[in-house]
């Protein structure tokens, strides 16, 4: 009876492949792109527990065991790449998630066509920049001399004053152009939801004598929660996960402290250094507290309001 139970599973498996090749064909860029550049080099990792040389190879190089994690770990720069990472990870969730939302919903309310399409065009543009235009905007953007935000100062008055040199004022620039660079882009996951709720809801609450504000309350936030609890499960999956190509092109050695990260320092040790095992270390515990912090979320998620990511 099991090897009949077997054999009728998987015959079933195969009329499914059969029936829905043409879709599994177009499916399969995506699967060997994450089999070679996601899953493939996972094999890699390997010489973060060995003392890796070019020269002896992989599996030739000496075993170390720990050791690498141990040298991370009692670093002094260890808790203030922590600290930098999360804080502006943190940073970036708290002030750059409700920002996508609002966006959203304002545009779901004009009327105006050409209005709302060239607000979608300006919000939308950033996003097809690359991160290292972006980062020369900024840098021009803030620059002492011929800067358009110091002139505004200067204008009024004020000093003049290099942002990108004080610490202090690093985190702010990184969080605020994060959220300009991506909050257009992410506006359409929240549009595409709010086109999925029923129109007969809204005429239904106009009847009633419902107004805008009451109708976006009470019904398009509840319609938007479960997308909204979806991608607040991810951004803190990835919260950790700072990419280093805009942090590398706005520091300099006045703002290190503050924005010193993981993935800098892995930048740093692996292809300046050439420090392989050293930098396979430090990104494999960044992406083990990222999965730690992806999986609490969910958790956390699915115990309060019964959704998940699974």
């Amino acid at each position: 009876m099991p090897k009949k139970s077997s054999r009728s599973r998987l015959g079933t498996t195969w009329n499914h492949i059969k029936r829905d090749r043409q879709l599994l064909l177009l499916f399969l860029p995506c699967i060997l792109f994450y089999a070679i550049f996601r899953y493939g080099p996972l094999y890699g990792l390997i010489i973060a527990f060995k003392d890796y040389s070019v020269f002896s190879g992989v599996l030739g190089s000496e075993w170390v065991g720990f050791e690498h994690f141990i040298t991370f770990f009692t670093n002094h720069d260890f808790w203030m790449l922590f600290r930098n990472t999360l804080l502006l990870g943190l940073y970036t969730l708290i002030f750059g998630f409700p920002f996508p939302i609002l966006l959203a919903l304002l545009l779901n309310e004009v009327r105006n066509k050409w209005l709302k399409k060239s607000v979608q065009t300006f919000s939308y543009f950033p996003a097809f920049l690359s991160v290292v235009i972006i980062s020369s905007m900024i840098i021009d953007f803030l620059s002492p001399n011929h800067g358009i935000l110091n002139q505004m100062l200067a204008a009024f008055g004020f000093e003049t004053k290099y942002f990108l040199v004080d610490p202090g004022w690093f985190r702010p620039i990184y969080v605020i152009s994060e959220i300009w660079a991506n909050m257009g882009y992410e506006s359409i996951i929240y549009l595409a939801a709010i086109a999925g709720i029923s129109p007969t809801l809204y005429e239904a609450a106009k009847v009633d004598g419902a107004s805008r504000f009451h109708m976006i309350r009470h019904i398009t936030l509840p319609g938007l929660f479960p997308t909204m609890l979806i991608m607040f499960i991810l951004k803190t999956g990835s919260m950790i996960r700072v990419g280093y190509e805009k942090v590398l092109l706005l520091y300099n050695p006045m703002t290190y402290d503050v924005a010193d990260v993981f993935s800098t320092y892995v930048y740093r040790k692996g292809l300046l250094e050439s420090n392989y095992s050293y930098a396979a270390a430090v990104g494999l515990f960044e992406a083990l507290v990222a999965m730690v912090m992806l999986l609490s979320a969910n958790a956390v998620s699915k115990r309060l309001g019964g959704n998940g990511l699974w």
